[in-house]
């Protein structure tokens, strides 16, 4: 006769309630890290990854499986700070005699419609999002976007300024006075770029600490806020009178990365809902092969650092 679930009528032996010598040993985090999820955030559904622990003492192991148990709630509806805290409680009421804190991470990239700079086109962008919380007994929920747009570097802009100032000064050497208008406009279009500024595609890190009194996780509006400041994000559907008008916006925003968080921190500082903002800046160099990165951070009451 060979044993089948039926004919096992035993209890199930349980390796976790065990303990031994090392079991006293704390653990400041204990779970799982890279569950698929789909998520509901701001009306948008979110291919995302979930990573939940909780620290853990007394005995062998943890039961994972009520951890997982617990996440199935993040699927049932949208995501809001009430669901958070909810998820966490059962995560943590799964694992009361060994454990008192409960930590959820939730990451992926959320997707939004974008209209075109002129012609009025529509396209898709996608942006990564991360949620930490960690629950004890206080709540705070990190909320951090990464936006990516494009810089012009102000050195490169105004060397090449110079160059343009200096191949006219050779081809006409001091006739420009005397030049008709359309001479003039005929060698800008053929010889009035002999360089050219670096650009090169970069991104907005910001993390913000929530309001937990709040409902909403308030993405979409943190991504529009970002974009707004730096003017310059990169597009998706681009035709030429689209392109011309990038060029535009982008010689009119010349930013450094200390520029970027500069920009970032001040507009955050002086109208922000939020109780803590911090802005990371990488601008993925087109000039060197490493990248130039700034960060500062601002709490209410504080100034930036």
């Amino acid at each position: 006769m060979s044993l089948t679930t039926e004919t096992l009528t035993t209890p199930l032996a349980d390796a976790q309630l065990q303990s031994d010598t090392h079991s006293q040993i704390g653990l400041d985090w204990v779970g799982m890290t890279g569950i698929a999820l789909p998520i509901e955030l701001a009306g948008r559904p979110v291919n995302a990854n979930v990573d939940i622990g909780i620290n853990f003492q007394g005995q062998k192991g943890i039961h994972m499986s009520r951890l997982y148990q617990s996440l199935d709630a993040l699927t049932q509806s949208e995501l809001t700070c009430d669901l958070l805290r909810q998820t966490l409680e059962q995560a943590l009421s799964s694992h009361i005699q060994t454990s008192s804190k409960a930590y959820l991470r939730i990451y992926g990239d959320i997707l939004l419609s974008r209209r075109s700079l002129v012609s009025n086109q529509f396209g898709w962008k996608s942006y990564p999002i991360e949620i930490d919380v960690n629950f004890k007994n206080s709540f705070p929920i990190m909320l951090k976007v990464g936006v990516p747009y494009s810089s012009t570097c102000p050195s490169s802009t105004a060397l090449c300024a110079q160059v343009m100032q200096q191949q006219f000064a050779l081809d006409f050497d001091n006739q420009a006075p005397l030049l008709p208008q359309a001479q003039v406009l005929d060698w800008l279009v053929k010889q009035g770029l002999p360089a050219t500024p670096h650009s090169q595609r970069s991104w907005a890190w910001v993390t913000v600490t929530l309001n937990v009194e709040g409902k909403e996780l308030p993405v979409i509006e943190l991504i529009n806020r970002i974009e707004n400041i730096l003017l310059t994000p990169v597009q998706t559907v681009v035709k030429r009178s689209d392109e011309q008008a990038f060029a535009i916006t982008n010689g009119q925003n010349l930013m450094f990365c200390e520029d970027a968080a500069r920009r970032l921190i001040s507009a955050f500082s002086h109208q922000c809902q939020f109780d803590e903002v911090t802005v990371e800046i990488d601008h993925q160099e087109s000039l060197h092969a490493h990248n130039a990165a700034a960060r500062t951070s601002w709490k209410r009451g504080d100034h930036a650092a």
